[in-house]
């Protein structure tokens, strides 16, 4: 038995391709929650880089 149950021809994938409609705007909100998802995830990796710089500036300081 083949894997591939039939062979499309370059007209029916072109037709596929084509049909397929911006998912994006359609689900609007979708893409603003992962937009405030990772603001959030930047900023609290970024807040834990900072506290990390500064413990090491803090233990460079006064250990000279």
């Amino acid at each position: 038995m083949a894997a591939i149950k039939s062979l499309m021809s370059r007209d029916e994938v072109v037709h596929q391709l084509a049909k397929r409609q911006n998912w994006a705007a359609k689900e609007a909100g979708v893409v603003v929650v992962f937009c405030i998802v990772g603001v959030v995830a930047i900023g609290l990796l970024g807040l834990f880089l900072h506290k990390k710089a500064t413990a090491r500036k803090a233990n460079k300081a006064s250990a000279v």
